[in-house]
Parts: structure tokens; sequence; C-alpha cells
């Protein structure tokens, strides 16, 4: 019987030299469970005693079986891009703060892949958006993938971005705020939440816009099916540009008339968590739900 996950990457987050004693870790507990390890070359670049295979990020999906992610949630945001078209899944170490996806630490990794490479992991299936930007010049823009949420905005502080929203092609309302999230249900907990938005489960098939500091009490959040398709423009009486933004991670400068449609991805993002993996636990602890109350089911 084939061994699972033959092949397994590691990607640690950009520019942080500090990862590479992890990434060394990882790297010899995946050789000692006879398998594979191939790194991304941003990765490499910290390892300068690295011997072993290397791979552009944008590769490093199609080279494995299984992406081990070193960093934080914004690490695992640029990998999740990075493997979707490959259907690679992604398993997270966290070295960040939250944590919201990648939700192993560092001291559980070893016993973590234990269990993964022996089958006993919980799969996550996480919905993507696509994204792409019609200018008034006639050029495009994308598409673009995000596991978060799309977000368009001002490019000048203190000024007010008026535009207008649509679902597939029916006027919804015109607004006057600092910008508009487009949330996916796992980027229900990241921008949009700041913003005010709903928290969203991450198997609905739903997307959640969230205007950003709307200048009317009545503009509100809104939640709609994730089979629609999202339009938005930016109004002609701006008198400043807008910024188009894929996960806090790639953007697009946006001007009067310009266009922006958002839809759900024909792809999704496989996580693999580890067994006994609960995300409303995950939810408890980041955002201190109840806290200093007992578990009425265990009664710590």
């Amino acid at each position: 019987m084939a061994q699972p996950f033959p092949v397994i990457g590691i990607v640690g987050k950009r520019g942080d030299p500090g990862v590479a004693d992890t990434v060394r870790r990882v790297a010899q507990a995946i050789r000692d469970r006879d398998r594979q390890v191939v790194v991304d070359a941003a990765t490499a670049h910290h390892l300068p005693d690295w011997s072993g295979d290397v791979v552009d990020r944008h590769a490093i999906g199609e080279a494995c079986d299984l992406v081990m992610v070193v960093g934080g949630d914004g690490t695992l945001l640029d990998a999740g891009r990075a493997v979707a078209l490959h259907d690679t899944p992604l398993l997270g170490i966290n070295l960040g703060r939250l944590g919201f996806l990648v939700d192993i630490l560092p001291d559980q990794m070893e016993r973590t892949l234990d269990k993964v490479l022996a089958g006993d992991f919980v799969r996550d299936r996480r919905l993507l958006l696509t994204a792409r930007v019609e200018h008034t010049d006639g050029s495009c823009a994308g598409p673009f993938l995000a596991l978060n949420d799309v977000v368009i905005r001002n490019a000048e502080f203190a000024r007010v971005l008026e535009f207008d929203t649509f679902m597939d092609g029916s006027f919804i309302s015109r607004h006057r705020a600092d910008g508009l999230i487009v949330a996916t249900p796992t980027g229900s907990t990241a921008y949009a939440l700041s913003g005010g938005g709903p928290v969203l489960h991450p198997g609905l098939n739903a997307l959640a816009l969230v205007p950003i500091c709307p200048h009317t009490l009545s503009d509100r959040p809104l939640v709609i099916d994730g089979r629609h398709e999202v339009g938005i423009v930016i109004g002609a009486t701006n008198r400043s540009q807008a910024l188009f933004t894929v996960d806090g991670q790639e953007s697009e400068t946006l001007v009067p008339g310009d266009r922006v449609t958002v839809a759900r991805a024909d792809r999704e993002l496989t996580l693999i968590h580890p067994p006994g993996y609960d995300y409303y636990n995950i939810l408890r602890n980041k955002l201190q739900w109840g806290r200093g109350q007992r578990d009425p089911l265990t009664g710590h």
C-alpha cells in the first residue's frame, strides 16, 4: 500500500529568517518518516546550508502531495493561492499570533505529523473567491484568487469613496464609505470582523459584503448566497484613486468608472487539521468568547 503524502513541501514566512530553525526541524521530521522534502525558493533563501530540493512558490503545489506552512495566517493565505490550482492540501504550523488557519504549535508538530501520515486528520474544504478588474481604458487585471477577502477602499487617507454594488448585474445600492470588503466564510473572522461583519461558518456557501466605516448607519453588512456574482463600480464623482486588494497581499489601483467583479471560484482550498479539530473551540480561544466561564460539556 502506497504511503500517504510521499512528497511534502515546506513554505515559510516570506522575508523572515527567524523561521529557519523551525523549517529545519520540520524538514528533519519529514525525512525521519521516509518522505521526500521540498522547500520553496523564498524559504530556502534563509537556509544557506540547504542541499535538498527547491522549487518556486507558485510551483510547490504541483511538486508536492502536502504542503506544511511555517508562519502565521498571512503565510498560509499566500501559500493557499499558490497551491489551489493543484488542490494540494495545507497543514499550518503557527509561529504567528492569532492563528485561525495555522493551528498547530511547533511543540506539537512531530506528534501531529505522525497522525496525519497515518491518515488520522480532519480534511477541511474552504471556499475561494475569484476577482477581476475592468479598467475604463479597456485593460483588465486578473483573475485573482482570494481565500479571505477582496477589498476596495480609498487610496487616500480621510477621503470618502463613492461606489455602486450589484448582484448578478442587478443594482443593490450606492455607498459612501471608506470602502467595501467582500469576504468568504474563512475571511469573516479577518478584516470583515473588525469592520462589524458577521462570523460565517466555514462550511457555508456564502459571501459577506461589509462596508468599511459607512457614512450612513443604514448601510449594513449583507450576506448573500455564494452562487451570486458581485459587481462594484467606482463612482465617477470620486476625486481620488481607490485601491483593490486580494487577501491584503496583491493590489491594483482603481480610478472612477473601473469595475471589480467578484464570484466564487470553481475550485476550493483544502486544509488539514489535527484530529479533534473544533472550529468553535478556535473561536472561543481566539475571540475569547465566554472568557472565565466553564465549558458545560467538559467542566473546564
